[in-house]
């Protein structure tokens, strides 16, 4: 009876992709690929434009799935333009001569910061060498000489003449290494105490007074004596100074002649000048006698020539074009950079060599790439992001000290002027929570490149994607895939989608079925990936992921479980569900039941009575009344308790996909016609009994197919599915065979009233003018039910009011 409606054959099940058709006999014809994008035209102009775009609020968020490549698809794209535009320039932080904790930053050409560190490493190891040699020449040690003798004669003269004014008035000068001192003496010799005690009071007393006039005098003297020493220290630092400027003007011209032009260079060879000029002893062989002695004898020094240094903070030379940077795990110091510390006499210290370069250097002027979900794990990282990018300024500055949490001292670099285009990935879920929550989003990523999970399968796609398997496999060192794994990749990108018409864009399936194919050939010992191996990955796949649904269905088979699949059962049919265990997912068949009675409440479901039933789902038995209201309810009221259950379930039910399932089962009961078992049902309904596209309907036949297949297909067991569905098919060669065979059967269905024949093997019946439908169909059945149930509500009403 079933033969005479509108059945699927077994081409429409599944699309079969002609490994004939595969214009390559493998990948490695299309070696070297050029890049690996699949589709997703939206996201590629949105982040073109982006990168077009140079005001710094036009950055980009690339909103996809993990799975959709939106990390390696902005790379790849960013890569591409970053080509075209000269790489940066470098920067360098070099020591601050005014400001010793506040290291300058400068700007140098590609390639020129290299440079300059090595220039200045050279002159100062020049300088070592040269500045001793021109401090030991016999010309220097002339004019030091005579400095020297000059002052040690007018030293003397004044000495000599200060001692004659003192010998004169019966004393003594000493000259000892503290300095002057008057004693009195005769002819030399010094009086001794005992004889000064002889002296009667008045001599003493002119002894005394003599003393203190003279001591006037040489205090006096000794201030001249210090003059004449400054005096001699001063010229003798301009015999350095002039000694020491000549060397280092010879030195300096080459590095000032490399780098004319650049004005804060020569600003700062200026200022290491001076510095070198102010400290030539630096430079000057120290004899051994200044060595630390005692508890720090042998321990290093503090390096004094660590200040001439240059700190290249970002090299440039070997860079291709505008740098893309990438990090995988953003945290503060990698996005900014740090100041590191080392120990020295048990204390840490630090200096501008040590500060060493984050993310946003390298990438200045040219892409940052981040993942959302990585850089909002650290909060400080993403704050301080939105900051240096909004102000165009990157700083290196101390967390601890920044947020208060300590005060040492620490460097504080010169920032240096930022110009990068961020680019972030998430997911575009994360997008709105960004969008509506943090302030600053909305304002600094304006361009949204969203990616979408699915492709039109054409000749483009087949050939972009033959490009992106190519190219994986020469990145991967993988084997190539041969014509007819081609096609079988192809066909399990469109089981992924879950319709023939589109391909699936999560590339992450796809390149982990590539992976294991590869290693099922390379355990055959085969040369190309082949169908045999790609079937066999996913076969395995499967198997690593279905133990739950083998549990289901042992305990369908076991009858725990209720199943029927054959016979005919009154307001009872299969509907089909879907179940989701992380990766995978699978069709579970079960009992739909639905019970009629007298009274007003309408139709209502056990699940939404106890708390089991989602919004959608009970949008989906309101439905059901509109449309029992619809087709019955003109001509009496509805007079109807009924009430639906899907029949062990135990968890909560959501979606609508079985609401047309759910129908059928309460005009079977309404109507007290039977329903055949062996025919599940999927499908949502409209209020005017229309039979809507729902998802998963490949795995769903699937699910209710193994059942069959296990109590024994008879040929009359099938599936109903909505006819805008069919193009979603891509069953399992299994179930193909089994149709193409007679074993099974799928009818697609646009309304009720065809689904209620194929249930019931009755006619639906056609509404006449006066109300009533055709007599022996099921919907006059319906409706004389109804009127039955109206007309003893009004009795029972009448009979209680009259009471």
């Amino acid at each position: 009876m079933a033969k005479k409606f509108k059945e699927l054959a077994a081409r429409d099940l599944r699309f079969h992709v002609d490994p004939k058709s595969v214009e390559v006999d493998s990948t490695k014809k299309l070696c070297p690929a050029k890049h690996g994008l699949v589709g997703q035209k939206r996201a590629i102009e949105a982040i073109k434009f982006g990168i077009g775009m140079t005001d710094p609020e036009y950055n980009i968020y690339v909103a996809g799935t993990t799975d959709t490549g939106a990390t390696y698809m902005a790379r790849a794209l960013l890569e591409e333009v970053a080509k075209k535009h000269p790489p940066p320039p470098d920067w360098c932080y070099v020591y601050n001569f005014k400001e010793s904790d506040k290291p300058r930053a400068l700007k140098l050409p590609t390639g020129r910061g290299k440079e300059l560190k090595k220039v200045m490493d050279g002159l100062i190891e020049s300088l070592k060498i040269d500045i001793p040699t021109a401090f030991g020449t016999d010309d220097y040690r002339y004019k030091e000489q005579v400095l020297r003798q000059e002052f040690e004669n007018k030293r003397r003269k004044a000495i000599d003449g200060l001692r004659n004014k003192v010998e004169a008035e019966g004393f003594l000068l000493q000259v000892d290494p503290h300095g002057l001192s008057i004693i009195p003496g005769k002819d030399g010799k010094i009086i001794p105490p005992e004889v000064l005690a002889q002296f009667s009071s008045e001599d003493k007393k002119t002894l005394r007074d003599k003393g203190d006039n003279l001591s006037v005098e040489m205090n006096q003297s000794m201030i001249n004596i210090g003059r004449l020493e400054s005096d001699y220290v001063e010229r003798r630092k301009k015999l350095d100074h002039k000694t020491a400027l000549v060397v280092v003007e010879i030195k300096m011209q080459p590095a000032r002649a490399k780098f004319r032009g650049h004005t804060h260079v020569l600003e700062y060879l200026e200022a290491v000048k001076q510095d070198i000029l102010e400290h030539i002893n630096n430079f000057r062989k120290q004899p051994e006698s200044q060595a630390p002695k005692g508890p720090f004898a042998g321990m290093p020094s503090p390096p004094l020539m660590n200040k001439y240094e240059v700190n290249v903070l970002v090299d440039n030379s070997e860079t291709k074009g505008a740098p893309v940077v990438y990090v995988s795990n953003p945290t503060y110091p990698a996005v900014f950079g740090r100041i590191e510390r080392e120990a020295l006499f048990g204390a840490l210290v630090t200096d501008f060599t040590m500060i060493k370069s984050g993310a946003l250097h390298e990438a200045n002027g040219g892409y940052l790439v981040l993942k959302a979900s990585e850089v909002l794990k650290w909060y400080f990282a993403w704050e301080a992001l939105k900051r240096a990018v909004r102000h165009k300024e990157v700083k290196i500055e101390d967390l601890g000290e920044m947020y208060g949490f300590i005060t040492t001292k620490t460097l504080k670099p010169e920032p240096i002027p930022l110009d990068v285009k961020l680019v972030v990935t998430g997911d575009p879920f994360l997008y709105e929570l960004l969008y509506r929550y943090d302030d600053r989003f909305e304002q600094m990523f304006k361009i949204k490149a969203h990616l979408d999970d699915r492709a039109d399968r054409n000749k483009r796609s087949v050939r972009e994607c033959l490009v992106c398997m190519a190219r994986f496999c020469e990145e991967e060192g993988l084997k190539h895939i041969d014509r007819t794994g081609i096609a079988r990749i192809l066909e399990y990108s469109m089981e992924v989608t879950g319709t023939r018409n589109k391909m699936t864009l999560k590339l992450g399936a796809i390149v982990d079925i590539i992976k294991e194919a590869n290693y099922w050939a390379a355990q055959g010992k085969k040369r190309y990936i082949g169908a045999s191996h790609v079937e066999k990955a996913i076969e395995k796949k499967i198997y690593r992921s279905n133990l739950i649904e083998e549990r289901v269905q042992e305990l369908i088979k076991k009858n725990i479980f209720w199943i029927e699949t054959d016979g005919y059962k009154l307001g009872q049919i299969n509907g089909l569900s879907i179940l989701q265990t992380g990766d995978y997912m699978f069709g579970r068949p079960g009992r739909i039941t639905a019970n009629v009675s007298m009274g007003k409440d309408g139709v209502i479901t056990i699940e939404r009575e106890s708390r089991l039933s989602g919004k959608i789902h009970t949008k989906g038995v309101i439905i059901l009344s509109s449309y029992l209201r619809e087709h019955f309810a003109h001509n009496k009221p509805l007079a109807l308790t009924a009430s639906l259950c899907f029949e062990q379930t135990y968890g909560m039910v959501e979606g609508d996909s079985a609401s047309s399932t759910e129908l059928f089962a309460l005009l079977s009961a309404i109507a007290n016609v039977p329903i055949f078992q062996g025919i599940a049902v999927t499908g949502s309904v409209s209020q005017k009994g229309e039979i809507q596209p729902v998802g998963g309907v490949t795995r769903k036949i699937e699910g209710f197919f193994d059942i069959c297949k296990h109590k024994g297909l008879t040929g009359k067991q099938g599936v109903i599915i909505p006819t805008r569905s069919v193009k979603d098919l891509m069953l399992r060669r299994d179930v193909v065979e089994a149709v193409k065979n007679g074993k099974f059967r799928i009818y697609p269905i646009k309304t009720i009233e065809q689904g209620v024949e194929i249930l019931t093997g009755m006619k639906a019946g056609k509404m006449r003018k006066d109300g009533t439908y055709t007599k022996g169909t099921l919907f006059r059945c319906v409706d004389d039910r109804l009127k039955d149930l109206a007309e003893k509500a009004r009795a029972f009403a009448k009979e209680k009011q009259e009471k």
